[in-house]
């Protein structure tokens, strides 16, 4: 049995500086890609079981993920960029990437996806039919969700239109 150790995340921004120049890696808040800066935000206080967030991020950078228009969107960059950390990234920098914590972070954007297409005056699935504007199929209403992924989710109904 071969035994793999996996880099601590020192030394994996290293690797990963030198393997990826084109990519500025920086300590931040939250792990996050910035497309307009080219920029992979690692959580200041991230732990050696963090590399897998390293690795995602890293993949919506080489996926070139840098907007969606629809939210519908953002949960396919997603499951693209975790699928592509856990296939290709995560063999060859040593880094394990658990189906569980994938599941567990794509089931996060099912959740945000949902909350947002519910319709505020019957809970019934809407359609979104613009960037940000979704519409009911049961009753006609519509209404645009507030972005709500690092806060509380609001729904503003919009008037009804002839």
């Amino acid at each position: 049995m071969v035994v793999t150790i996996m880099p601590s995340i020192k030394e994996l921004l290293r690797q990963l500086r030198k393997q990826y120049p084109d990519y500025d890696f920086v300590a931040g808040d939250e792990f996050r890609w910035s497309g307009a800066s080219s920029t992979i935000v690692v959580a200041a206080n991230a732990a050696t079981a963090d590399a897998a967030y390293i690795l995602h991020e890293l993949a919506h950078a080489i996926l070139q993920h840098n907007d969606y228009h629809l939210d519908v969107e953002l949960l396919r960059c997603e499951s693209q960029a975790w699928n592509y950390a856990h296939e290709t990234l995560a063999p060859r920098h040593k880094v394990p990437v658990s189906i569980n914590l994938i599941e567990d972070a794509l089931d996060s954007y099912r959740e945000w996806l949902h909350a947002r297409s519910a319709c505020p005056n019957c809970g019934q699935t809407g359609l979104q039919n613009k960037t940000s504007t979704y519409t009911c199929l049961n009753c006609r209403c519509s209404w645009h969700p507030n972005d709500a992924r690092q806060c509380a989710l609001r729904r503003y109904k919009l008037p009804l239109s002839s």
